[in-house]
């Protein structure tokens, strides 16, 4: 092939979507118009977090089922409220979290004041005032045992004698919420419990609600949770779905619980789906250390995690979770009607029982 046709086959290939103009603010501009302007140009990750705000709106438009995983500890930064909306709307059908969201989650619940805070502080000082610091956010020695009180004084009322799950836990948990604290609508696991959304945490022990359950179980007062049933539940809930798709906020163990659901089926129970439909993640990890959590999209294709035939619907935006959620959330929300709940938890244990047939058929 002469030198001049393959340099002109190969511009076509590669510079075929549109020229990149000056990103034009005006006042008045609403979400939807700021992430247009970073679409328009399509760059860095501003560009990914346009890709997958329409991303998050196809997978809607699907009818997916939408998990939403939570690392760290977001709900102390005021996250929950987003959450909260996603969950009213129709757009996130299950969560997996870490413990601590959860547990910071109630104190707003509670009316415990969390306050803003500074990271350039004295931490001893901090120590001697009986205050902890969430990076640049302080909460107080009083607000966590009021906290732990409520949990301790939840769980001892629970008639509850076999296993549950971490879902069946935070589900009790999140009626409570809802019957006896004063501001119920701003906790995000009150408002999963009343629109039926199951709330999994992939490692229970590892929060303060995990430290709570111990100590009852210690004084012969807790209940037992199952992690099985936990991994079954959530797998039950994929085999079911249609099509699949996450957005996770952050990484670590929740966006790799969720995404083992597809080798449980594929690996161990031996019913291939091929993979996740869709993927969005928010993160700061970089790939070359191994902290990805679970892998990037593409590594994730080698274990049967993501389908390998829809790599337009795999996304990671590189940015603090904290500025890229409001703005993939406002987007969603502005442009997306409210769509019917699934009301996922209802329907769990017929989930499972139908995944254990299924199993046994083969």
């Amino acid at each position: 092939m002469h030198k001049k046709t393959r340099q002109c086959q190969l511009q076509h290939k590669y510079l075929c979507r549109p020229q990149i103009t000056p990103q034009v603010l005006k006042k008045g501009m609403k979400v939807k118009d700021l992430v247009d302007e970073y679409s328009r140009a399509g760059a860095f990750n501003a560009g990914r977090l346009a890709e997958a705000c329409k991303l998050y709106c196809h997978m809607i438009d699907e009818d997916a089922t939408v998990g939403l995983t939570l690392s760290g500890a977001m709900t102390p930064t005021g996250m929950g409220g987003i959450l909260i909306t996603l969950i009213e709307q129709g757009f996130v059908d299950f969560i997996i979290s870490t413990g601590a969201n959860l547990y910071h989650d109630l104190h707003f619940a509670l009316n415990l004041p969390v306050h803003q805070g500074d990271f350039r502080v004295d931490d001893t000082e901090l120590y001697e005032a009986g205050i902890e610091r969430i990076y640049d956010i302080f909460i107080t020695d009083e607000l966590l045992l009021k906290t732990d009180k409520f949990i301790q004084d939840v769980t001892r009322g629970l008639s509850i004698t076999e296993p549950i799950s971490t879902a069946d836990f935070h589900y009790h948990l999140g009626k409570a919420v809802l019957k006896e604290t004063p501001s119920p609508q701003l906790s995000f696991v009150a408002q999963a419990a009343k629109h039926g959304v199951p709330v999994f945490v992939s490692s229970p022990g590892d929060s303060s609600i995990g430290m709570n359950l111990s100590y009852l179980k210690l004084l012969g007062e807790g209940i037992i949770i199952d992690t099985d049933l936990d991994v079954l539940q959530s797998t039950a809930i994929v085999f079911q779905s249609k099509q699949n798709g996450v957005v996770s906020i952050g990484g670590g163990s929740p966006k790799n619980f969720y995404m083992q659901t597809q080798p449980t089926l594929a690996q161990i129970l031996d019913i291939s789906k091929g993979g996740h439909d869709y993927f969005i993640q928010i993160t700061t990890d970089a790939p070359q250390w191994g902290g990805l959590s679970g892998a990037t999209p593409t590594e994730a294709i080698s274990w049967g995690k993501i389908k390998k035939d829809q790599i337009k619907n795999h996304v990671v935006v590189y940015s603090d979770a904290t500025i890229a959620v409001p703005i993939l959330a406002g987007y969603v929300i502005s442009e997306k009607k409210p769509r019917k709940k699934k009301r996922l938890y209802d329907g769990l244990t017929d989930a499972v029982a139908d995944l254990k047939k299924r199993v046994k058929q083969r």
